[in-house]
């Protein structure tokens, strides 16, 4: 992570992690709402695995050319029906696709501070711990739910099935180690009012011209969203 604070004029850059159906993209909505960048890692990497001439052959090759559909946009469903059931097919994919999605976020968090058009920069990106992109940013909040009911999200948002879900969080860290990892927690185990109030809250914190909170790597769990 970042060990200097903000340059006066410069908006603050603040990582957003968390497990599947934790209520990231809810968090991140009402970022945007308030005029935040927000990057978002996912969105990214679809611009890689859809445009890139070498990670568009690498995949072929290995998926077969029906992996991409007519308008040449990858089966994502299809790609991700293997991976997580296969190990080594995920490592192969994410040492293909991993350094380029990095690349192209630290190239926009750079020209992000450098522009200064955003009252602050968010950069939605789950596996960022993994990746080290934590170090780019100014602090990392996590937000975090039971995983009962990040498996009612995804099953009632994505249409997932209860194992599809399961494998999927699997695949990912725990609850535990994002808000260890963290600088600040936000426990979303309420209503969507309540994380968007939280959100909210948290907006004019780090935009308001104060001190960022410190840099700890691990905070207490922030139960204000249960209000």
């Amino acid at each position: 992570m970042s060990t200097e604070r903000p340059a006066r004029g410069r908006p603050p850059v603040v990582g957003l992690v968390g497990r599947a159906g934790s209520g990231k993209s809810s968090f991140a909505a009402v970022m945007r709402e308030r005029g935040a960048l927000v990057l978002e890692a996912d969105r990214v990497g679809h611009r890689v695995t859809d445009q890139d001439p070498a990670v568009r052959e690498a995949l072929v090759a290995e998926y077969g050319p029906e992996v991409y559909r007519p308008d040449g946009t990858l089966d994502r469903a299809r790609v991700a029906e293997r991976v997580f059931r296969d190990p080594e097919a995920r490592r192969r994919l994410d040492a293909l696709v991993h350094p380029k999605l990095v690349a192209a976020l630290r190239e926009a968090i750079a020209r992000a501070r450098r522009e200064g058009r955003a009252p602050l920069v968010l950069v939605d990106a789950a596996l960022m711990l993994d990746w080290g992109l934590d170090r780019d940013c100014d602090l990392v909040v996590a937000v975090v739910a039971a995983e009962s009911a990040q498996l009612a999200r995804l099953q009632r948002a994505r249409g997932w099935a209860p194992e599809h879900a399961r494998l999927r969080l699997r695949a990912q860290r725990s609850n535990e180690d994002f808000a260890a990892r963290a600088d600040v927690v936000v426990v979303n185990d309420g209503a969507l009012e309540s994380l968007r109030a939280r959100a909210a809250e948290l907006f004019a914190q780090w935009t308001g011209g104060g001190e960022l909170p410190p840099r700890r790597g691990g905070s207490a769990p922030d139960h204000a969203d249960r209000r």
